[in-house]
């Protein structure tokens, strides 16, 4: 994309300083990948004391809960984990599903714990689910839409991308309280249940909290993005 390194000025195409923030943005989503998958990697070699399993665990959580209607499934990937509350079903990864890891069964336990949110309608949840196809036009529209507005030099259309972007930041910033608060719930639950020793808490906390880092990092980036169409807008109202 054209404008990810240039603008045009009136004497031809110059470097936008403003690209910074999306190498920033960028540093700082490799940097939290890197983190998870090292600490995730860690503790997956640390076999869990109880034996269980990752798909064994999320039963025995989500039962304690009376989850009794949610199902689980395998799916392919690395902590590509994840609950879908519209069909009710628990999707646990290779890496989590058979793996009788502590940081598998923290991992199954997390995802358990947004079912549990969904149970309990857990605000949060709930405004994030609302916000997800309008977080998702946003984020396909937010660049053609902007672009369009500056070379058109229409400023509604350059606001209307700035808008829809901030819907996809919205969406963002959501997640955080969710995924903190299932985290929250899931290490509740595997101390209450014993299905988790003292020390293998310890262990299960670092995995999810390198993992929360992802959503932080990935919010910083998105509002760094957001920064620069602030600034893009501005320098071309300046022209203007």
């Amino acid at each position: 994309m054209l404008l990810a390194a240039y603008r045009y000025g009136g004497y031809g195409f110059y470097f936008d300083p403003t690209y910074f923030l999306v190498v920033i943005g960028l540093l700082l989503s490799l940097w939290a990948s890197s983190v998870v998958n090292s600490t995730f990697n860690k503790y997956s070699k640390v076999r869990c004391m109880s034996n269980l399993s990752g798909a064994e665990a999320a039963r025995k959580v989500l039962d304690s809960c009376g989850l009794y209607n949610v199902s689980i499934e395998h799916i392919s990937g690395k902590l590509t984990d994840h609950y879908d509350p519209r069909s009710k079903v628990l999707r646990l990864s290779d890496s989590t599903y058979a793996s009788r890891s502590v940081a598998a069964v923290c991992v199954a336990a997390h995802e358990c714990g947004h079912a549990i949110q969904d149970q309990k309608q857990y605000g949060p949840l709930v405004l994030r689910s609302t916000l997800v196809p309008l977080a998702n036009f946003g984020s396909t529209a937010a660049w053609p839409v902007f672009i369009l507005g500056l070379i058109m030099s229409l400023r509604p259309l350059v606001m209307a991308g700035i808008v829809l972007f901030t819907l996809a930041v919205l969406f963002q910033l959501v997640t955080l309280p969710v995924e903190f608060n299932a985290s929250a719930r899931a290490i509740k639950v595997l101390e209450s249940t014993g299905m988790l020793g003292s020390t293998e808490i310890d262990g299960a906390k670092k995995v999810l909290r390198a993992a929360a880092m992802t959503y932080v990092a990935s919010l910083a980036a998105s509002v760094l993005q957001l920064l620069r169409l602030i600034i893009l807008a501005g320098g071309r109202r300046d022209r203007d």
